[in-house]
């Protein structure tokens, strides 16, 4: 029997081929927000590696809405036509083309991490990557030494909404088959809905619903565009992990509402909204540990969700499907290490033959069993042959 795994998928008009997405892993690579060789590159190879559906990095919607220099933009029609040829390629392999539209809010004007992955410093400004002015929920800033946003406006939010808009227009007009809104990590979104970043006490903070308003206003915005049969993924940081911050209750009750105003999958990641970020946080780390997120928000919502976060092998993804904790299973840092992932799982879990592979390395890996079976049965052709003496 087929694992499940490798059974397609179905959100409204979009029938994925499995269930294994490669999640949004930002490269900070692009210059002035347009994609390059470069993205072609990254990206292509995990449409010919095997998974359903590809998301781009994280993609601002305005320019002062990058994280970094190096951040990918879809603020203007110059971008959607750079980012194009990319999502061509993507589905002309087979595989779902995705972007996730984004803001980064506070944590924007920040360094490439492997520059230090904090505020800007002298150094990074003599390398040209020089520091903006920032906005936020409220003028909270991150952490001590970072830039202290300047709280939005009601023109800047109403602002905001439009550039998301606008945003996920250009993506269905470069051919999109989906696109996920960032909602996720301290960045904008996540930051009006977590009261460790949000101390508005107008319509747009206070209590939950109120926090709430933006990231649900946006939804609405985007899902109005969106074509109808195209699916729209959310992401969110399920817990704050941090006393005081923003719940796994409060992530059911927002899944909640965006399932009601037409978003398809909610994206269970965690954490994020201080100056270590998502992924250097302090806790606990285990094999697939946002997986009870997922299970609690599908089961409790019924919603399909993805579940993200070292899940690093074929039978560990299957056993969350089985066990109903997710619909979807996203890799991020595994496919960097191996980006024909899903295929080498495949392959691992039994799924017989070279049919997934694209036909120029199938065809040659099909005639190669027949040597490597040759050599597995014979203990002589196993051992390299001797030396001509």
């Amino acid at each position: 029997m087929t694992p499940q795994l490798f059974t397609p998928f179905s959100l409204r008009g979009l029938t994925l081929k499995n269930r294994i997405v490669i999640a949004p892993m930002c490269t900070y690579s692009a210059t002035d927000g347009l994609a390059s060789d470069w993205h072609m590159a990254h990206l292509g190879k995990f449409a010919l590696g095997g998974a359903a559906a590809i998301l781009t990095e994280a993609a601002a919607v305005q320019e002062r809405g990058r994280i970094t220099h190096g951040d990918l933009g879809i603020w203007s029609d110059e971008h959607a036509t750079a980012l194009k040829p990319v999502i061509t390629f993507l589905r002309a392999q087979g595989a779902a083309a995705g972007v996730q539209i984004a803001h980064a809010g506070r944590k924007a004007s920040m360094q490439r991490p492997w520059f230090g992955n904090g505020p800007l410093t002298a150094e990074d400004e003599a390398r040209g990557d020089m520091p903006w002015d920032i906005v936020g929920a409220s003028a909270v800033t991150l952490d001590e030494g970072w830039l202290v946003p300047t709280e939005m406006t009601d023109a800047d939010i109403q602002n905001l909404i439009e550039d998301f808009t606008s945003a996920a227009q250009r993506c269905d007009a470069i051919g999109c088959d989906f696109i996920e809104i960032h909602g996720a990590h301290g960045y904008l979104l996540q930051s009006f809905l977590s009261p460790l970043s949000n101390h508005r006490t107008d319509k747009w903070g206070g209590d939950l619903s109120r926090r709430m308003a933006l990231p649900l206003a946006v939804t609405k915005a985007v899902r109005a565009v969106w074509p109808v049969e195209k699916p729209l993924f959310f992401r969110i940081s399920s817990v704050d992990g941090v006393e005081g911050g923003w719940s796994l209750d409060d992530s059911v009750a927002l899944a909640t509402e965006l399932k009601a105003l037409g978003v398809d999958v909610i994206d269970c990641s965690s954490l994020g909204n201080t100056s270590q970020g998502a992924t250097a946080a302090p806790g606990p780390r285990g094999v697939g540990f946002q997986t009870p997120f997922a299970a609690r928000i599908r089961r409790e919502v019924g919603i399909a969700t993805q579940a993200v976060g070292l899940i690093t092998d074929g039978h560990t993804a299957e056993t969350i499907l089985a066990e109903g904790r997710a619909d979807l299973i996203a890799i991020g840092r595994e496919a960097l290490y191996d980006p024909f992932w899903p295929l080498h799982q495949a392959h691992a879990m039994g799924v017989e033959g070279y049919d997934g592979w694209p036909e120029p390395y199938g065809w040659w890996l099909s005639r190669r069993e027949g040597a490597l079976r040759r050599i597995k049965a014979d203990p002589v052709l196993s051992q390299l042959p001797p030396l001509d003496t």
